[in-house]
């Protein structure tokens, strides 16, 4: 069961509130039967991209974010909508590819930057997105340009892909992400504490999560309450 603090993030008609001592201006996002998800400028872009299906402005598209930023589970949301098909690019073959136009549909390619297992299948996958009309979807931690490609035909495609990005997340999302991260633990803590730990923790995604596990593993052995000078001793130590 959900602690109920001070800092509880409730919904009322799309928009997520908090009580006036730590103010989160979310946006809040059920997200097809998955975990909720959260709008900030952050993640903003990647979100309406999702939300324009199909109204897609190219038959392929980009998503790029740093780990941990909630791509793959944009993609899950998007997979569910569109019944597209999932695949790592390090395990996608040309088996992966239906032919014939009633069986071709859209596809998730994920982690591109992780290795493409058979170029050529997915230099025709591109191609065939384009001529029958179906959707195509890439995730990956680095952007297109970064990506090693051998062949000289899908790397220029690659490159020439509309890319959406989501940015390094601003406070309002690292506020919500540790509140979020502490209350699935459930870990009580106020909204002081959380100003405590904001600029003390690495300021990222996987910032959040290292953060978040040192202080929960620290409180089960010590059997602290989590205060400011708890939480301080357990961030020092592995700053």
């Amino acid at each position: 069961m959900a602690n109920k603090n001070e800092a509880d993030v409730k919904s009322v008609n799309g928009e997520a509130l908090a009580s006036p001592q730590l103010t989160l201006d979310f946006q809040h996002r059920p997200a097809h039967g998955l975990e909720n998800f959260f709008v900030s400028n952050s993640n903003r872009a990647a979100i309406e991209l999702i939300d324009q299906w199909p109204n897609w402005p190219a038959p392929a598209m980009f998503l790029q974010g740093p780990v941990g930023s909630g791509k793959s589970h944009l993609a899950h949301v998007w997979q569910m909508a569109s019944d597209a098909k999932l695949v790592k690019a390090s395990d996608f073959t040309r088996s992966d590819i239906v032919e014939g136009d009633d069986e071709i549909s859209s596809m998730v390619i994920e982690d591109l930057d992780e290795g493409i297992n058979d170029e050529q299948a997915l230099f025709h996958l591109i191609n065939l997105a384009k001529e029958k009309g179906f959707h195509l979807l890439f995730t990956a931690v680095s952007g297109p340009g970064q990506i090693e490609i051998e062949l000289p035909d899908l790397r220029s495609r690659i490159r020439a892909l509309a890319v959406v990005r989501i940015e390094a997340p601003d406070d309002m999302l690292l506020r919500f992400m540790l509140l979020k991260q502490f209350e699935d633990r459930q870990l009580e803590v106020n909204p002081q504490l959380i100003e405590y730990i904001l600029p003390r923790m690495e300021r990222s995604f996987e910032g959040v999560g290292l953060a978040v596990e040192r202080i929960d593993k620290a409180a089960l052995a010590t059997g602290r309450k989590l205060t400011r000078q708890f939480v301080g001793e357990i961030l020092r130590a592995h700053d």
